[in-house]
């Protein structure tokens, strides 16, 4: 019973402790924790140190170890015991991989990190295991931590509330902009480049005295990134400034290279910058399946000779070629040329994430520099006056050194006596009785005297400092400058890397150089299903005739063309869409849905294949009996929604096109009636309705094509060709009705 008992008591703590909710909400609560979580302790950078919590961490952690610049390293596992026993509780490997990126020059403008042994490469090799690896902090990084000991910044409870950690750096680096930063949030992510530090400063020291100063002028010192890598950005004045006053936009970047001679005229392109993030070995593979599978026809081979800098060397098939083009079809093809995307989303000074702008984020860094400048000065101030306290005290033992002697060696309680005798507080009679028999020199007060005088001056400085804001961000300005002078462009680490050209002018780039010339026959099947095989063979029956379908498939469109060409095709819904030769797929089986390539509805069907060449014209028409005459070069379509040419309204559709190869057109209607007129009796148009061809009672256009009058009306019947040269009878003017097609047409009303 008693057992019984203390189970209905647990059931009742277990119900009263329980609280009923939806799923829904349920969800939602957690899934926000957890996203928040995300968003501020992983992956968004604070805009004051730009600094994720684990880089703080690992900076504060190596800090703890006295990891300095001037002392020897320690072995990174250690300082990733640190890490993850006192401050970070996640996984050692999330760990080291952020200290690794900090120690590599080639991932940060200006490394935190000073790292000895295997730290990885440009070529995306890993670094070695952290028992094998050391390191020690930079002198960037004690920039970061200056003044952390002063009351600079607040600090919180560790995870286990073990310990205390800094919630944000004291930050004498503008690391945000300098550094940049990279992450992947719940919802949201952030993407800035590194930049310049001595134009970041430049354009610090011009914001601290003109507050006001717009994007546009801030970039007249900030001419853009600056990766560590190098390379070369090119985009447009217009383009950087808008991106930097929204806090988004996209940089494109491009390798260094240059051309070098060699024997009989050849000559070779020398790589030796690549750009940002890019893997070296990785686009070294790229770029040699490129040329495995023929898609550059103008590079014969790729070497890498890289050393310490980098060294990959092109070869070209011909010396004839021309560099520029050259290179373009390789910016075009692979990572050589890439694009960086600008995103400064970045948690405020109240920990709210925002995406700011480059006026926000330094004005936000000059903020945070104000504020701990303030909070050090302070502190300064009070240990000042903590001192002077103390000296005063030591000066009036001095003045009365016999009577302080013997109060000391007659009571039995000094300290309150002499508080009382001479007015002491606290802090100053410890003092005195803690003052050793040695100092009581007259050597010593001369010292204590001067000390004295020296502090109150100090004082009086802080003091001056504190109440006037104009002489604060004079000293900030002052630092600022010390900073550029030590890492300005006259340094090797301060020297810009990356240079600014303008948004180049794209090389016109033959498709021959892009793609290796083929001849290819085009079969396009009733169904959809296209495909190319190799050589001419459209001509050929026997081929013909050999070719495979789907079942219930069959022959549709079959042409000649080659790999460099584009196709044009036709659809009911008046729309032609273009296809590149290249893009389709090989012979091998029944091909691909050619509606995989375009967006063609399915209940619209292809109403004609032609490839496309130049000064060439169309005619095209709707089942109405309305058309016009369209040239080639206005059918390209840029998309795969195609480009809508015919408007044939809601009750009509595009039925037949042709292309305009004599000086008659033929129309002929699904009731048989043939009308013959003059070609230039149909106006040219880029796109539209039409204007009507044949006129019908009850019936509908079938199809269109356009020939000699010379020669006779030619038609297509299976495999014969028959040819009728008495056609006056159906001669007419455009709009006509027609009369009834000769003996022996095709009875599906079609030419072909």
């Amino acid at each position: 019973m008693v057992k019984n008992t203390d189970n209905s008591q647990e059931n009742d703590t277990v119900q009263q402790d329980t609280t009923n909710t939806t799923l829904r909400t349920a969800l939602s609560e957690r899934y926000l924790s957890y996203a928040l979580s995300t968003i501020m302790d992983r992956a968004l950078p604070d805009v004051r140190d730009g600094l994720k919590p684990v880089h703080r961490r690992l900076i504060y952690a190596m800090r703890g170890l006295k990891l300095e610049p001037s002392l020897p390293p320690k072995k990174s596992a250690r300082v990733v015991g640190d890490v993850i026993g006192k401050f970070h509780p996640h996984g050692d490997t999330a760990v080291y991989d952020a200290m690794v990126r900090l120690a590599q020059d080639f991932s940060q403008r200006y490394p935190l990190v000073e790292g000895q042994g295997n730290f990885g490469n440009i070529d995306g090799d890993s670094a070695a295991a952290m028992r094998y690896t050391e390191a020690r902090l930079t002198s960037i990084a004690l920039l970061l931590l200056e003044g952390i000991d002063e009351n600079a910044v607040d600090f919180r409870q560790t995870y286990d509330n073990s310990d205390e950690e800094p919630v944000v750096m004291p930050a004498g680096f503008p690391n945000l902009i300098a550094n940049g930063s990279n992450g992947i949030a719940v919802g949201m992510a952030t993407s800035i480049p590194p930049h310049n530090l001595s134009e970041v400063c430049d354009a610090l020291k011009y914001l601290i005295n003109t507050p006001n100063a717009g994007t546009e002028k801030l970039m007249s010192f900030i001419a853009g990134p600056d990766f560590p890598t190098g390379g070369e950005l090119v985009e447009s004045k217009e383009s950087i400034i808008s991106a930097y006053n929204t806090g988004k936009g996209s940089f494109r970047v491009r390798a260094r290279w240059h051309k070098e001679d060699l024997k009989q005229g050849m000559w070779q392109i020398v790589v030796t910058e690549i750009p940002y993030q890019v893997q070296k070995s990785r686009l070294i593979e790229k770029i040699a399946e490129l040329i495995q599978a023929r898609k550059l026809p103008l590079l014969e081979d790729i070497m890498d000779e890289s050393a310490e800098d980098i060294r990959i060397v092109l070869t070209p098939k011909s010396r004839t070629a021309d560099p520029k083009i050259f290179m373009e079809t390789l910016f075009r093809q692979c990572d050589l040329e890439s694009k960086f995307s600008l995103n400064m989303n970045v948690l405020d000074k109240n920990c709210v994430p925002r995406v700011m702008s480059l006026k926000e984020v330094l004005k936000a860094y000059l903020e945070h520099r104000q504020e701990v400048l303030v909070r050090k000065s302070t502190y300064k101030l009070q240990q000042i006056e903590a001192r002077l306290e103390i000296l005063e005290g030591y000066l009036t033992a001095f003045l009365n050194l016999d009577k302080v002697i013997k109060i000391i060696r007659t009571q039995d309680e000094p300290k309150p006596v002499l508080m009382k005798t001479f007015s002491l507080t606290e802090n100053q009679a410890d003092a005195i009785l803690n003052m050793r028999l040695r100092s009581l020199r007259k050597l010593e007060e001369m010292q204590i005297k001067g000390e004295q005088k020296e502090l109150s001056q100090k004082r009086l400085e802080l003091k001056k400092l504190l109440k006037d804001e104009n002489l604060r961000w004079a000293y900030i300005e002052q630092e600022i400058t010390e900073l550029k002078k030590q890492y300005g462009k006259n340094t090797k680490l301060g020297a810009r890397r990356t240079t600014i050209s303008d948004a180049q002018v794209m090389t016109e780039v033959p498709i021959e150089a892009v793609v290796e010339k083929e001849n290819i026959t085009i079969i396009l099947s009733n169904k959809g299903w296209i495909r190319a095989i190799r050589g001419h063979v459209a001509e050929d029956a026997e081929i013909r005739n050999s070719l495979k379908y789907k079942e219930g498939d069959e022959a549709g469109f079959v042409l000649n063309a080659q790999t460099t060409d584009k196709i044009l095709v036709f659809a009911t819904n008046g729309k032609v869409y273009t296809v590149s030769c290249d893009k389709l797929p090989p012979g091998r089986g029944f091909g691909e849905p050619i509606r995989l390539m375009i967006e063609l509805s399915g209940d619209e069907d292809i109403i004609g294949v032609y490839v496309y060449e130049t000064e060439k014209k169309f005619i095209i028409a709707s089942n109405e009996g309305k058309g016009f005459i369209v040239k080639s070069e206005d059918l390209i379509a840029q998309t795969k929604h195609g480009k809508q040419i015919l408007n044939a309204g809601e009750k009509y559709a595009a039925r037949a096109c042709a292309p305009v190869e004599g000086d008659t057109i033929a129309v002929i209607g699904n009731n048989r009636k043939l009308l013959l007129f003059p070609a230039n009796e149909l106006p040219e148009m880029t796109k539209g309705k039409g204007i009507t061809l044949q006129k019908y009672s009850g019936g509908e256009l079938s199809d269109v094509k356009t020939f000699n009058l010379a020669d006779g009306l030619t038609w297509k019947s299976g495999e014969r060709t028959r040819t009728e040269t008495d056609i006056r009878a159906w001669k007419g003017t455009r709009a006509g009705t027609g009369k009834m097609a000769p003996n022996g047409f095709n009875r599906n009303n079609k030419f072909s």
